[in-house]
């Protein structure tokens, strides 16, 4: 009994010594960081370089940094930073559902998504980092030189650091929204009596649908001068700096609206905050910009909307938010 009495705390002691250690290790695997996991696939290679600061001239900026997951992988602010606290020419649009675009930017410059996920890299005003430069410091990375040569069986390369980014990319499709579901009946109770009247209004008399056509509502990446040019205090000239064609002077491409909630503020240039303030400004366009330049016939004359059918058409793009969002698009504050 003698033993037993005194071999309890030995072993109340060894116990407690375990279960330290256990912890340790389960605590350290949860913790582990994310910039030393080994990366098995071209979509988490991809995912890693979207996120990693490696890709900007002095090391503050990621591709993240202005494409932010909370909003649609979009920005908040009008303009975002860039390297030394450089602002964008333009607003920065979401890089969700560009799987099966026909071009990329707001100009339309670039023809895959490959060549789009360098742009930023090598911009100025964005990361501006020559690709040579990126590539010389992936290849002595240990990390992304093993994921390369596990991957592709090579070293990194320009090419397949753009195809790897780029299928990261194409992930991050959505469609799960109450429209969707309305749309494909496996749930019609989050699509409100509200949605429903704005939907068609979207399709009518707000003229939307001749724009915003498609699965993703981008109108087959078509440009349009939606009346936000005036060579003025609006003068950025669009389309037209890549075609120079004077028809394309003021025209941008036509964004989708999925998600469209999350990535205020809008337009080119960022000059609305809020889907209110944009529904107001095709409603009467010149009660905004009474000179603008070669705008689009659509927009000639104005909607006259209701408070009712704005309300109804807002709520109608709410809906457009995926279920990952849609919370936050009901209550944005």
């Amino acid at each position: 009994m003698y033993l037993i009495l005194l071999q309890k705390p030995i072993m109340k002691f060894y116990l407690m010594q375990f279960l330290i250690f256990f912890m340790f290790i389960l605590f350290s695997t949860c913790t582990t960081s994310t910039k030393t996991k080994i990366l098995y696939t071209e979509q988490e290679l991809g995912e890693a370089l979207f996120f990693d600061t490696i890709l900007s001239r002095d090391s503050t900026i990621s591709c993240a940094s202005c494409h932010k997951p909370q909003f649609a992988f979009a920005d908040n602010v009008a303009f975002s930073k860039g390297v030394y606290n450089q602002k964008t020419d333009r607003n920065t649009p979401s890089a969700m559902n560009m799987a099966n675009r026909n071009s990329y930017f707001l100009d339309g410059r670039a023809e895959t998504l490959e060549e789009q996920a360098l742009g930023p890299i090598e911009s100025k005003l964005e990361m501006d980092l020559p690709i040579s430069i990126i590539v010389r410091r992936l290849i002595k990375n240990e990390r992304y030189k093993s994921a390369f040569l596990s991957i592709y069986g090579t070293m990194p390369t320009r090419n397949l650091m753009a195809q790897a980014i780029a299928s990261y990319e194409k992930t991050l499709e959505t469609s799960n929204s109450p429209f969707d579901n309305y749309m494909n009946g496996s749930d019609t109770i989050q699509f409100t009596a509200s949605a429903k009247r704005g939907l068609n209004i979207f399709n009518n008399k707000g003229k939307c649908f001749d724009c915003h056509f498609g699965s993703d509502f981008t109108g087959n990446d078509k440009f349009k001068n939606i009346g936000l040019y005036n060579a003025i205090n609006l003068n950025d000239e669009g389309r037209f700096k890549i075609t120079h064609n004077p028809k394309d002077v003021g025209a941008f491409k036509i964004p989708g609206l999925r998600n469209i909630a999350q990535t205020a503020p809008y337009m080119h240039n960022g000059m609305f905050k809020t889907l209110k303030e944009v529904i107001n400004y095709y409603d009467q366009p010149n009660a905004f910009v009474s000179n603008s330049i070669n705008r689009d016939t659509l927009l000639n004359k104005p909607l006259n909307l209701s408070p009712l059918e704005k309300q109804d058409l807002e709520n109608f793009l709410l809906s457009l938010s995926d279920k990952q969002f849609f919370k936050q698009a009901l209550n944005p504050n």
